[in-house]
């Protein structure tokens, strides 16, 4: 029944054209083996269970941050390239983020999560820093890719040594919302170079107006693009540390 239902829902895309569906699309093709199918406003995942992806209800910017549906995940566009040179306010492409869709791909759990951890060495001819990646959906080979390309760049050493961290079960600060961190998918380099809206404004607050800082260099970007990562550099609460691996907002 299932494997019936899914061979429909594949077979369908070639008549859509509406928007949302072509996201959900996009998931599957991005999360291959784990995102499934897309039937009837669901998004299946391969234990059969499934996530409600569009809860027709509009949302402001916080109600955004806090209950997204999974199809708010793709609210704001994100854009490849130049680093920006202002960002609208609350533009932030990747921080809305469905943490139930998260806990599907990645664990449920602290436990969950830390059972698909596997070891790299992060920047072996620079660095040579042991570091804990996700190995779900090939996570922990895009941050090898990542590492390798940088590596032939000693004039970027000071950016990617002291790595600022990896996996890390936590909220993010002054939230109940799980940081990335926690699925083992993100990446903080050297915050000594870094810039961080929350440490710009000294507070937690959301509401509050931020004056855009970045000291990370094109190429460093460049790179984790190339390889499926988003910056937080792009973020209107940007943190320019932050790279994590979403292939879906970069197709």
């Amino acid at each position: 029944m299932i494997r019936l239902l899914f061979t429909f829902t594949f077979s369908t895309y070639v008549f859509i054209c509406n928007a949302q569906e072509q996201f959900a699309k996009i998931l599957i093709e991005t999360y291959p083996g784990i995102v499934i199918g897309y039937h009837q406003n669901r998004i299946y995942f391969k234990d059969g269970t499934s996530l409600i992806y569009d809860d027709k209800i509009h949302k402001n910017f916080n109600a955004l941050l806090d209950n997204p549906d999974v199809e708010d995940q793709f609210y704001y566009p994100y854009s490849k390239g130049n680093i920006p040179k202002e960002i609208n306010r609350n533009f932030d492409p990747g921080r809305i983020r469905n943490e139930q869709f998260f806990k599907k791909v990645y664990g449920n759990s602290q436990s969950e999560v830390e059972n698909n951890l596997v070891e790299i060495i992060w920047c072996p001819k620079l660095v040579g820093k042991k570091l804990k990646i996700t190995s779900v959906n090939g996570v922990d080979k895009a941050l090898l890719k990542v590492s390798n390309e940088l590596d032939n760049y000693p004039e970027l050493k000071s950016y990617l040594i002291n790595v600022g961290g990896t996996f890390n079960w936590r909220f993010i600060k002054g939230t109940k919302r799980l940081s990335t961190h926690s699925f083992g998918m993100t990446i903080d380099i050297n915050t000594k170079y870094s810039n961080y809206w929350q440490w710009e404004c000294n507070c937690t607050n959301e509401e509050a107006s931020v004056k855009y800082k970045n000291r990370i260099p094109q190429l460093i970007i460049n790179v984790f693009e190339k390889y499926g990562f988003i910056w937080g550099g792009k973020w209107y609460h940007f943190d320019t540390m932050h790279f994590e691996y979403r292939p879906e907002l970069l197709k």
